[in-house]
């Protein structure tokens, strides 16, 4: 029976427990450029003992951002402050992993704390793309309905920016597909009517995303894991699904995808989400157990108890936590005591054990 703190191998790489730091915006940058916020709040997760440590959506172009104040690394110019963040996770244990994402219809708003508001281009936004030229609110613009050759040159977006995540030092990289950004945009058939081949049918919405892993997989080098974040349901009457979820997972890891983490939802406005303690957790039991891949489970997980009976029952392989860390670096450390399992302290801190 597994445990919350038995070490993992996924390709060539080494986790030192299932603790993953799920990737979170932080809306700290300029220009794409991480900043010594990305180094504190990446680091201070690797002090508190996470075995991985997935940065935020960083995006493969500049209009591919969530907001003007996203992570980007779409030019090498970024890559030599992600180095320092890589290098100091690494020194403290943790492995340090990327998620790559375009924001598709939902690119160009302001930051939350700014009001969150779709942002004209004399404010700062540019034009969005999507599959259809649908828009998320009624409210908004409609975006621009992607040609072939620009979703032929978004996917090459992917490669290029996995290169440089690799040459910038992450050891896992994660395709964002989730949360009804541009890839899960295409996968829903609420957000893509296409009639060509890239929409209709199961195998149309799933090109665009085997074809980013396909790419993907040929320039990440062989002995690194390679993960996909999907939302296994949009929560909506004729929306993406679990059992198109399994389908696709299953395909997913064909193509030499190593595990899938197993979100929900944010397609469509009008969803509706039965939110509740582990509520994502029956996806990333049902994919694995049907598929055989490794998952991740994600969602209002936020006791060492409920993450440990996750992982113990088979429902997932690493267990993803958000808001929880956010609240509490330091969790895996607290985690560790209350399951009664050594856990390594760094030096500077082993007084405190």
């Amino acid at each position: 029976m597994p445990h919350l703190f038995d070490p993992l191998d996924i390709r060539d790489v080494h986790f030192r427990n299932r603790i993953v730091m799920s990737p979170m915006c932080q809306y700290s940058s300029e220009d794409g450029f991480a900043s010594d916020w990305h180094l504190v709040h990446l680091g201070s997760r690797a002090v508190g003992g996470a075995a991985l440590l997935i940065q935020e959506a960083t995006a493969v172009s500049p209009e591919g951002r969530i907001s003007p104040d996203d992570l980007g690394i779409w030019k090498d110019a970024h890559i030599d402050k992600l180095k320092q963040i890589t290098s100091f996770v690494e020194q403290n244990g943790a492995v340090a992993g990327i998620q790559l994402a375009h924001a598709g219809r939902k690119a160009a708003h302001a930051s939350p704390w700014k009001g969150g508001r779709l942002l004209p281009e004399a404010q700062g936004g540019w034009p969005r793309v999507s599959p259809s030229a649908i828009p998320f609110r009624a409210d908004e613009a409609p975006p621009l309905e992607l040609t072939r050759a620009e979703i032929s040159g978004l996917q090459e977006k992917f490669a290029e920016a996995a290169e440089r995540a690799g040459a910038a030092g992450y050891k896992v990289l994660e395709i964002h597909a989730a949360h009804g950004y541009l890839i899960h945009e295409f996968l829903s058939p609420l957000c893509n009517t296409r009639q060509d081949e890239y929409g209709g049918t199961f195998e149309n919405r799933i090109r665009f995303l085997t074809g980013i892993v396909d790419r993907v997989r040929k320039v990440w080098k062989e002995g690194l894991p390679l993960f996909v974040r999907i939302s296994a349901s949009d929560w909506a009457a004729g929306g993406w699904n679990l059992e198109e979820s399994v389908r696709l997972a299953g395909i997913l890891k064909e193509r030499g995808v190593d595990l899938v983490d197993c979100s929900s939802g944010g397609a469509v406005a009008h969803q509706q989400i039965g939110v509740a303690p582990g509520y994502q957790v029956p996806f990333s039991e049902r994919i694995r157990r049907d598929t055989g891949i490794l998952t991740g489970a994600v969602g209002l997980i936020t006791t060492p108890e409920q993450a440990g009976h996750i992982v113990s029952e088979g429902q997932a392989d690493m267990i993803f936590l958000g808001r929880e860390m956010l609240r509490n670096p330091y969790f895996p450390m607290h985690a560790a005591k209350v399951l009664n399992r050594e856990t390594g302290y760094p030096v500077q801190y082993e007084r405190a054990k």
